[in-house]
C-alpha cells in the first residue's frame, strides 16, 4: 500500500511538474459588445449621474485577473456631430454617440484591445471615426478592423500580441475574404508571439443562437460562414478567436488545441440594446494558454445585465449553462472531451485512469502505469 501511494504522489509530481512548465503562457479575456451610452437621439440614454463607471465595476476584479482583456466596441465616442447614418425617424434609430468623457473608464477597467469592425463604428461618420481612434490611441488601448488598419500588435509582459478583427459591414476588413484574413494572421503569426482574431459576424437574436457551419445571412446581408472563417484563421496561425455580433451567446470549440468563442454576447450596453432572455447573458470568457498559445484551460465568468444597472455577476451562472448546452448540441464530436462544469471551468482531459480538472492538459502527456 505505501508502493501505491508512493507512485501515486510520483505520477501526480510529474503531472504538476510538467503542468507548471507547459503552463508559462498567458491568460487572455475576452467580452462582447460594448456600449457605455449615447446621448443620440437623446442624453435620456445615458448612465445615472452621467457615469458609466457603476456598469462596470462588479467586472473589474475579473479582468484583473488575466495579462490580455479583448472586447469588441460599438458606436463612436463623439460630443458633437451629425448622424451619419440613414434614418427615417430619429427617435427610432439606432446610431451609438458615447460621450468622450466616457473613454477613460475602459482604460480603468483594464481593456488592452478592442475591436472596431462593426455596424455601428461608423454611425456618425469620419468625424465619430476619427475622434475614436484618437481617444483609443491616446489611452493606450490598441484597436484594429477598419479597412486602413485591419491588425494591431501590442507589447505586453514582454510577449508581442498581434489582433486583428473582421466583420461584414463597410469600411471594415471582410469577414467574407477568408484569404484576405489568412494573409493578415500569417503575417502576424510571423511576428508575434500570440495572435487573437476577433470577428463580428452572424445572424442576430435568439432564434440564431447555433453555429451551423454554414453562410449566415440577416436582413439580406451576408453575415459570414463564422465557422469556416474561424477554422481557416488557427490554420494560419491564430491562437485564439473571440466572436461577437449575434448579441447571444453561442457555443465554443476547442480546435486544433486552439480555442474559439462563437458569440460572446452582449457585455456593457447600457441603452438601447434588447436585454431580454438570453440578450442579458454576459459571459466574461477567461482561456489560459502555453508558451505557444495552445489551449490549457478556460473559464466563463458569469454575468448578466439588468437594464439601467450594468454589468452583474450572475449568481445562477445561466450564461455557463447555456453555453455548454450549446457546445453540446454544436459539436457533438468534443462531448466527453471538452468538459465545462457547473462553476463555467472548461478544459480538456487525458483519456487516462487520471483525469482530472486542472490536469487535463491535451498538449502533455505522462506515461501511467497499467496497473496502480
Amino acid at each position: 500500500m505505501q508502493k501505491l501511494s508512493l507512485l501515486l504522489i510520483g505520477v501526480f509530481g510529474i503531472i504538476i511538474s510538467g503542468f507548471a512548465q507547459q503552463n508559462s503562457g498567458l491568460s487572455f479575456i475576452g467580452v462582447g459588445d460594448m456600449m457605455l451610452g449615447t446621448h443620440f437621439p437623446s442624453a435620456d440614454y445615458l448612465p445615472p449621474n452621467d457615469d458609466p463607471w457603476p456598469l462596470l465595476h462588479e467586472v473589474a476584479p475579473v479582468f484583473a485577473e488575466a495579462d490580455v482583456v479583448f472586447g469588441n466596441l460599438e458606436g463612436a465616442f463623439l460630443d458633437e456631430g451629425d448622424v451619419f447614418k440613414r434614418c427615417k425617424d430619429i427617435t427610432k434609430c439606432y446610431a451609438f454617440k458615447t460621450p468622450t468623457r466616457y473613454a477613460p473608464v475602459l482604460q480603468k477597467v483594464g481593456f488592452d484591445f478592442v475591436s472596431v469592425a462593426n455596424n455601428h463604428i461608423r454611425d456618425f461618420g469620419p468625424a465619430g471615426l476619427k475622434t475614436t481612434r484618437k481617444l483609443l490611441d491616446s489611452l493606450d488601448i490598441a484597436f484594429a478592423g477598419l479597412m486602413d488598419k485591419p491588425s494591431v500588435i501590442k507589447e505586453i509582459n514582454g510577449q508581442l500580441i498581434g489582433m486583428c478583427a473582421f466583420a461584414p459591414n463597410t469600411g471594415t476588413a471582410q469577414i467574407g475574404d477568408i484569404a484576405g484574413a489568412v494573409r493578415i494572421v500569417e503575417e502576424l503569426d510571423a511576428q508575434c508571439d500570440y495572435v487573437i482574431v476577433s470577428f463580428h459576424g452572424g445572424a442576430e437574436g435568439r432564434a440564431h443562437m447555433h453555429v451551423t457551419r454554414e453562410t449566415e445571412t440577416f436582413y439580406g446581408e451576408n453575415r459570414g460562414n463564422v465557422y469556416a472563417f474561424a477554422h481557416a484563421v488557427i490554420d494560419a496561425g491564430a491562437d485564439i478567436v473571440f466572436g461577437h455580433g449575434p448579441h447571444v451567446p453561442r457555443s465554443i470549440e476547442i480546435y486544433k488545441n486552439r480555442f474559439i468563442a462563437y458569440s460572446l454576447g452582449n457585455f456593457c450596453t447600457y441603452s438601447r440594446f434588447n436585454l431580454s432572455g438570453p440578450n442579458a447573458l454576459s459571459p466574461v470568457v477567461q482561456v489560459w494558454t502555453n508558451s505557444d498559445g495552445s489551449f490549457v484551460k478556460g473559464k466563463i465568468h458569469a454575468f448578466y445585465q439588468i437594464k439601467g444597472k450594468g454589468t452583474l455577476r450572475d449568481p445562477g451562472n445561466a450564461v455557463v449553462y447555456k453555453m455548454r448546452d450549446l457546445t453540446k448540441i454544436d459539436f457533438p464530436e468534443l462531448n466527453h472531451r471538452l468538459l465545462i462544469d457547473d462553476d463555467g471551468d472548461f478544459y480538456m482531459p487525458f483519456e487516462s485512469p487520471l483525469r482530472g480538472k486542472g490536469i487535463g492538459l491535451t498538449n502533455y502527456q505522462v506515461e501511467v502505469p497499467e496497473r496502480l
